[in-house]
């Protein structure tokens, strides 16, 4: 099959990398030209584990192909991939469309001979219809389907998440983008992992229904944790507890700092604004919403009760600012809310993550970056852990403590436990819901 995916950001480009290596023939496309001459050079402009040795096997076996031509990638293709970004619109909540529908307009303008026109970015529901209602406008002669192929994609197993899916969606209605939607997903078939057809509005809502949903865990867990923390409870053996029933699963179940990333909050807010429209209100999104703020605010005071709230002159070291471990990815991450915070009182902030700074740098000004949580944490009042990066899963806490001004841990993970930081020389701690 020949396949064009247009966009080569998070989801086009390792979209675009997996299809290849199932043995398509790929053509990614992008505006950005210093973006495609970095791929063409082999240069992967985002972190994911593996990703770069796929791209450089499947562009040394002429499989992979990058171009800012989109008029000469879309011609004779069996299937054009929309993979741009749909960020929240400023103001309403809403998911900003304007990218998808420049790009489908700009797609039938170059149509050749039968293609099937797939919406693999998030979008809100009727969003395909409106795809082939400009497509049919741009070009009437356009002979084209539409299919809705929403990702769920996990950023730090992105390539394992495509390989070997829990399912792939894919809403389309008619006969003729099903023979070929089939065919571009025949290896997993194949493979017996479930393709599931639907209409396109389901295929919608489930992506916005499944973060929503997975947002909601994130949530629950969190607000029990603060329960927890009021009745002496563990809630990491509560989350052990209730995670073991196969109605619940255990996943998505761990007390934190709250969601970011670049997708739950984006399609929480989008969900809950649909609803709105609709006059069906999504209270329990609405709430998460809600909820998944206050999170962030209450790990804020957990950091100042450790520093005696005189955070002024206090040296902190804060070990991971990206939003989860294995990506670069900064949006919406808690440490957007905590860092400031702690500037913003005075303190003089030490950051260390893996791969945070290069985002970081611009998102975070007025902190200073270290390569080494012990050099980050020498002198300092207290270490805030942010981001369970495998580097901090195993510190040699005697080390840390040894060196630090005041022993102090704001463990916003799990990690360590009262007990074991305790034994490693911390002389005050707080985890998350731990009694």
């Amino acid at each position: 099959m020949r396949i064009t995916m247009i966009g080569t950001g998070y989801v086009g480009l390792v979209s675009g990398v997996c299809f290849a290596d199932f043995g398509h023939d790929v053509t990614c496309v992008d505006k950005i030209e210093d973006k495609i001459t970095r791929l063409k050079a082999g240069e992967v402009p985002i972190y994911e584990p593996g990703l770069d040795a796929l791209l450089d096997k499947n562009v040394k076996a002429e499989r992979l192909h990058f171009t800012t031509d989109l008029a000469e990638a879309v011609k004779g293709a069996d299937a054009v991939f929309i993979a741009v970004g749909t960020p929240t619109r400023r103001g309403d909540g809403h998911a900003d469309l304007t990218y998808v529908y420049a790009a489908a307009a700009e797609i039938a303008q170059h149509l050749d001979g039968y293609t099937v026109i797939v919406t693999k970015s998030t979008v809100p529901l009727g969003t395909n219809r409106e795809v082939a209602r400009i497509v049919s406008e741009t070009n009437p002669k356009a002979d084209f389907s539409i299919a809705s192929n929403p990702e769920f994609l996990r950023e730090g197993a992105a390539i394992e998440d495509f390989m070997r899916p829990d399912r792939v969606v894919v809403g389309c209605e008619d006969d003729r983008a099903k023979d070929v939607m089939n065919a571009v997903y025949r290896p997993l078939s194949l493979r017996e992992f479930p393709v599931v057809f639907t209409g396109l509005e389901t295929a919608e809502m489930i992506k916005y229904a499944a973060n929503a949903f997975l947002a909601t865990k994130i949530t629950f867990i969190n607000e029990i944790a603060t329960l927890c923390e009021k009745t002496g409870a563990d809630v990491k053996d509560v989350a052990k507890g209730i995670g073991l029933d196969a109605r619940i699963g255990g996943r998505f179940l761990h007390a934190g700092p709250g969601y970011g990333g670049s997708c739950f909050p984006k399609d929480t807010k989008a969900l809950a604004r649909i609803g709105q429209e609709h006059a069906a209100p999504q209270r329990i999104v609405e709430a998460v919403i809600e909820v998944n703020e206050s999170v962030k605010r209450r790990m804020i005071d957990k950091i100042f009760e450790l520093l005696d709230d005189k955070a002024a002159g206090k040296k902190v070291a804060v070990l991971g600012v990206t939003f989860k471990p294995e990506t670069d990815d900064m949006r919406d991450a808690p440490s957007l809310t905590i860092v400031p915070a702690l500037v913003g009182a005075g303190s003089d902030v030490h950051v260390v993550d893996p791969q945070g700074k290069h985002e970081g740098e611009a998102l975070l000004p007025n902190v200073t970056w270290c390569d080494d949580p012990y050099i980050a944490a020498k002198d300092a009042d207290l270490v805030v852990i942010l981001t369970e990066w495998n580097e901090f899963r195993a510190l040699d806490l005697q080390r840390m403590s040894g060196s630090m001004r005041t022993a102090a841990m704001a463990d916003l993970r799990n990690i360590y436990g009262a007990v074991r930081a305790n034994e490693g020389g911390f002389t005050a701690y707080q985890g998350v819901g731990r009694g």
